[in-house]
C-alpha cells in the first residue's frame, strides 16, 4: 500500500476549498419548444346539423358520447379534437324554446328532470360553468362580440391554473345557442400552456367568426 505525503494531502484540500467557492449561475425554469402548424381549416357542414363553421385542418369531429341530455339537440353536440396539443374543444348546442334533460340526483337515487330552455337560462348556466372555476382561477375575463356574419356572443378568458383558460358562446338570442370550452387531457399548467392557449385561441375565433346559423 502508497503512503500518503502530507504534501498530497495539502493539495486536495486546497482543490476541495477553491472548487466549493466556485460561481454558480442557476438557469431558468424552461419547457420543450413546441412545434406549431400553420393555421389552415376546412369546412364542417354536416347534414341536418343547424350550424356550421370552419375549423383547424389539423384536428377532428367527433359525437360527444359522453353528452347525458337524450333530446334531439344532444346529436348536434360535437368534439373538435387536436391529438398534436392532446386537446379538445366542446362544442354543446341548445335550441332556445326547447326543452332539455337533466339527471338530478334525490334520495331515491338518479331521476330525469325537463326544463325550457330560454335564452336568460342558457346565458346564465355559461357564466355559472365558466365561474365554477373559480377556486383555480387568477381571473376571468369576458368580452363580448359580433361576429363579421352578425351573430353575437361573449368570449371568456380564465387565469391560473384552471382546468380551462378558453370558452365562449354564441347566439342569435330566438333560437340558436352554441357554448364552447377548451380543455387539455393534462394536469393544468398555466406556465407551459400559455402559448398553446394563444395558439388555439386563433383557431377558437376563426370558428367563431365563420359560423352561420341553418
Amino acid at each position: 500500500m502508497k503512503k500518503i505525503t502530507p504534501a498530497l494531502v495539502i493539495c486536495s484540500l486546497v482543490l476541495l476549498i477553491f472548487s466549493c467557492n466556485s460561481n454558480y449561475t442557476p438557469r431558468p425554469k424552461g419547457y420543450f419548444a413546441i412545434p406549431f402548424p400553420e393555421h389552415q381549416y376546412r369546412s364542417f357542414d354536416r347534414p341536418g346539423f343547424p350550424y356550421r363553421f370552419e375549423y383547424p385542418v389539423y384536428s377532428s369531429i367527433m359525437r360527444d358520447s359522453s353528452y347525458f341530455d337524450p333530446s334531439q339537440d344532444s346529436a348536434y353536440s360535437v368534439n373538435v379534437d387536436i391529438p398534436t396539443f392532446n386537446a379538445r374543444i366542446y362544442l354543446s348546442y341548445k335550441t332556445i324554446g326547447g326543452r332539455s334533460v337533466y339527471r338530478l340526483k334525490t334520495e331515491d337515487g338518479y331521476k330525469d328532470s325537463t326544463s325550457l330552455n330560454t335564452f336568460d337560462n342558457l346565458r346564465d348556466d355559461a357564466y355559472k360553468i365558466t365561474f365554477k372555476h373559480t377556486s383555480k382561477a387568477t381571473s376571468i375575463e369576458d368580452s363580448a362580440f359580433v361576429t363579421p356574419n352578425g351573430i353575437g356572443g361573449v368570449f371568456f378568458t380564465v387565469g391560473g391554473n384552471a382546468a380551462t383558460g378558453k370558452q365562449f358562446f354564441v347566439t342569435d338570442t330566438s333560437r340558436h345557442f352554441l357554448r364552447g370550452a377548451l380543455y387539455f387531457n393534462a394536469t393544468p399548467n398555466e406556465d407551459s400552456l400559455r402559448i398553446v392557449y394563444d395558439f388555439l385561441q386563433k383557431d377558437m375565433e376563426h370558428m367563431v367568426n365563420t359560423l352561420r346559423w341553418k
